[in-house]
């Protein structure tokens, strides 16, 4: 899902909240003035008006309510469809049944804290502030769109007339960029790489088990969403979304439920716990950093390679990120593992590096990797955005380019300061059971199995596991 998609998404809910509260203020000021229909005096009856913040108070209790009603109807759906005349039916027929709700609740009450009429007015001015909010939003979305930003680029993979019909529909839709339609598996390859498609439908379903799967792991390789039209693969059965364009039904088989509210709800778990952590553990950065000072010369952070260049890592989608960590070894000595020590390597054959016993490392790093602390500085990473709590492993640049074609799924994801990968076994789990492990927890990841890694990576800590490679 883009990140304009996203943005727009979230945006609705604090202008929905800001848009109600207005028209009860709106609705306040209207109910004071008592010749607003001509030829027709209103009795104003200032006892039935409460303090304004009284006031205000209950607006906010009312637009809580009316949030949730939009929530359990789905109008805050990150990922919609709908159009605008079928948004603005919605919100006509949610705002009615949530000033319903209010006025049950002050008949069974035996109670209304102000005028009955002002409560009319918020009803109509909430319906027109919450349309004209929505409205805004759309135009926005729309003027992105035409400026280029936001679009889906799609390619489709099979030349007949369900492609015909899908690739007008979506010719005519702003959402998407259509490339183009590709026939085989070598021409699809080619027009991704020419065209930089982000996403694939197939409507062919005469390929071989051998080239199906091949288009599935392109796609993954690639970080390519991939759709279907029903019955054409049977190759991964996670992560599927239904949607029916133009009557025609078509299967979305997402890399992981990452998208949308999961992203979201993520990165607010991610921002949370690095806060905290950072809070909290404090103590322990400064200690640590007083620490490896003293034990040997050179920077308190791990931040610069032995050339002077910064230290990186390979996040989501393979961008490159400033990675941090407590320094653990002597200075200058990180590429000594590419030449004295590569006959060392406990991980040849596989682009990893383990080096046992490794003379590198100083005496308080010894400790700090066995402890896990030399990770802390991560922290910095996660609330920067680069990294999360929990992901796959942050591996190297020159590590990842040795990366066979179904190695790279790994990086569909946000790398994590912790993982399954770490409380499975940690440095010693072989690379290829490592991939798995992560990709396993990018298509079934939940907030509870974060939950879950986090408190066993304590217990792994404290029963004092093999210390890591860098």
């Amino acid at each position: 899902m883009k990140k304009s998609e996203i943005a727009l998404g979230l945006l609705r809910i604090p202008v929905d909240i800001c848009m109600i509260v207005l028209a009860f203020l709106a609705a306040y000021s209207l109910r004071t003035v008592t010749n607003l229909i001509p030829g027709i005096t209103l009795e104003l009856d200032l006892t039935q008006f409460p303090e304004l913040d009284e006031y205000l108070l209950f607006a906010v209790k009312a637009a809580a309510l009316l949030i949730a009603l939009f929530v359990i109807n789905g109008m805050y759906s990150l990922k919609s469809s709908a159009k605008t005349s079928k948004e603005l039916g919605r919100v006509i027929v949610l705002c009615t049944a949530w000033i319903m709700l209010l006025i049950a609740y002050f008949f069974l009450s035996r109670t209304f804290p102000f005028s009955r009429l002002a409560l009319g007015y918020a009803w109509i001015l909430t319906i027109v502030f919450l349309s004209a909010g929505r409205l805004i939003i759309r135009t926005v979305q729309y003027a992105l769109l035409k400026a280029g930003i936001g679009k889906r680029r799609v390619l489709f993979l099979g030349s007949n007339k369900v492609s015909e019909e899908l690739k007008s529909y979506f010719s005519k839709n702003l959402e998407y960029a259509v490339l183009g339609v590709a026939t085989d598996v070598e021409e699809l390859e080619k027009a991704i790489k020419e065209k930089h498609a982000e996403e694939i439908i197939q409507t062919k379903s005469d390929f071989s088990h051998a080239d199906s799967k091949k288009i599935l792991e392109f796609c993954r390789e690639h970080h390519i969403l991939y759709h279907f039209v029903p019955d054409l693969v049977q190759v991964q059965r996670t992560n599927i979304e239904i949607s029916s364009p133009v009557g025609i039904p078509l299967i979305s088989l997402k890399p992981t439920p990452l998208d949308g509210w999961g992203r979201v709800i993520k990165r607010i778990f991610d921002i949370f716990g690095a806060v905290c952590g950072l809070i909290v553990l404090s103590p322990i950065f400064l200690i640590t950093a007083i620490a490896v000072k003293l034990d040997s010369k050179g920077t308190v952070i791990f931040k610069y390679l032995d050339d002077g260049s910064r230290v990186k890592r390979v996040g989501e989608h393979g961008k490159l990120f400033n990675f941090y960590k407590f320094r653990s070894m002597y200075p200058n000595t990180h590429n000594l593992r590419y030449t004295e020590l590569a006959r060392l390597n406990k991980r040849a054959g596989t682009p990893m590096v383990k080096i046992k016993n490794d003379p590198r490392v100083t005496r308080v790093g010894k400790f700090i990797r066995k402890t896990s602390i030399d990770e802390l500085p991560q922290l910095w990473n996660v609330l920067k955005g680069d990294m999360s709590l929990v992901g796959p492993r942050p591996h190297l640049p020159e590590e990842v380019a040795k990366y066979e074609k179904h190695h790279k799924f790994a990086l569909a994801i946000k790398p994590g300061i912790t993982g399954p990968a770490q409380i499975a076994g940690r440095s010693d789990l072989d690379f290829e059971q490592e991939i798995q492990l992560d990709t396993y927890y990018i298509e079934n990841w939940s907030l509870w199995l974060d939950i879950k890694i986090i408190l066993k990576t304590f217990g792994v800590v404290f029963r004092n596991d093999a210390a890591k490679d860098v």
